[in-house]
């Protein structure tokens, strides 16, 4: 009965100027974000992947695009950094109460491309409206030491509220409220893909030739090895990067150096299930309780190390949590690949992924889901380009 009924209410709608110019106006309103996006990533005419990049590149790190590009699809790009700006903040603060697990902020910023592209700019308050959908609060509990007016101590009780990140269906389903329409499976494809031009290969890079294996048997990190604990640089960035090598570290997407326990692997598996989840058996037979990385978090565990405690605390020591490109941008010192000098603890990067260059004409890297953490010849990779990491010094 609903169908007969719909289409007779089409038919009545179609059948007269005014109705006709109504549904065009409610679809253009529906769609406009989609056919904007649409437009402008066919605007280029062939090579559409290329200019898809390309059109990614601008809007998440302001790497240049054609001329040919109209000035209201520039409006467009400038709009989305000025959202994406918005979006960094709040998730900044989300995750400043985060226990255990927190946002990634560039998939956050990925699903709004993904399904804001050319609206207005939102305000702050509706920027964090947007990145609640992604996290509940919980409020636990945990001891406290109290210094009573006597000078003795006492522990106590005290109840306290974390932020928990949800898994990406949830997301959705609070996405879909927040819009007052269904997230379809066409643009969570889009935001996977998005987030994928940004981030790297859901399962890293792919490599023919030779490469070595790490060791078999962790080698814990000791402060004792570093030769300044008290700055990022370069030659402990090799120093790291080499023990995670000879340790046999593995590789699973949006990891930074932590044990893979069987709790963090299901917190992956359900923040990025396309990017996980298809290699999970995999992951379960060859990475569960050893260490793991993906290129960029490779280096972003270094940056993120406090040798005060030897652990990785994500987000500290001025080391923001980007992406392998991002962090190429980001460089105020690079160059092409045929212009590097021979200085170790450079990175060397094509785009979507990104290794350490440790001397001796060799390179250090997190290649993928299938390899972990390996050592390549620094010649023959494919590398197309070399920055000084943003964060560490180099002399």
């Amino acid at each position: 009965m609903a169908i007969p009924a719909l289409a007779r209410l089409a038919a009545a709608v179609l059948s007269n100027e005014d109705g006709r110019r109504t549904a065009g106006k409610v679809l253009a309103l529906i769609l406009s974000p989609i056919i904007i996006l649409a437009a402008f990533l066919c605007c280029f005419g062939d090579g559409a992947s290329q200019h898809n990049n390309a059109v990614v590149s601008a809007a998440f790190y302001g790497a240049e695009f054609s001329d040919k590009v109209p000035k209201e699809y520039r409006t467009h790009i400038t709009e989305m950094q000025e959202a994406f700006s918005l979006l960094d903040s709040a998730t900044v603060y989300v995750n400043q109460k985060a226990e255990g697990g927190s946002l990634d902020p560039v998939q956050v910023k990925a699903v709004f491309f993904a399904l804001c592209f050319g609206d207005n700019v939102p305000t702050r308050s509706a920027a964090d409206r947007f990145v609640d959908c992604f996290y509940k609060t919980e409020t636990r509990t945990r001891m406290v030491t109290v210094v009573q007016e006597d000078g003795t101590e006492e522990q106590v009780e005290e109840t306290y509220e974390v932020t928990v990140p949800l898994p990406m269906e949830e997301a959705y389903e609070k996405l879909t409220t927040w819009r007052g329409r269904v997230v379809t499976d066409a643009e969570r494809s889009n935001a996977v893909d998005i987030y994928a031009m940004v981030m790297g290969s859901m399962g890293g890079d792919t490599f023919n030739g030779d490469y070595e294996s790490g060791g078999s048997a962790p080698i814990e990190l000791d402060v004792s090895m570093l030769t300044d604990p008290t700055t990022k640089n370069a030659a402990d960035l090799v120093t790291y990067v080499t023990n995670a090598w000879n340790s046999g570290w593995g590789y699973v997407w949006g990891t930074y150096g932590q044990v893979l326990t069987p709790e963090l692997l299901q917190y992956k598996l359900t923040q990025y299930p396309d990017g996980v989840g298809k290699y999970a058996d995999f992951i379960r037979a060859n990475w569960l309780g050893k260490h793991t990385a993906d290129c960029v978090g490779l280096i972003k565990g270094y940056g993120w190390l406090s040798t005060d405690t030897m652990t990785i605390d994500y987000g500290t020591h001025g080391m923001p949590d980007i992406g392998a490109n991002e962090m190429f941008y980001n460089a105020t010192r690079r160059g092409g690949i045929d212009t590097m000098p021979d200085t170790p603890g450079l990175a060397v990067w094509k785009s979507g992924h990104i290794g350490v260059y440790i001397g001796n004409g060799e390179v250090v890297e997190a290649m993928g889901t299938k390899y972990g953490v390996v050592k390549t010849q620094l010649e023959g990779r494919g590398w197309t380009h070399w920055l000084e990491v943003p964060g560490i010094e180099y002399e």
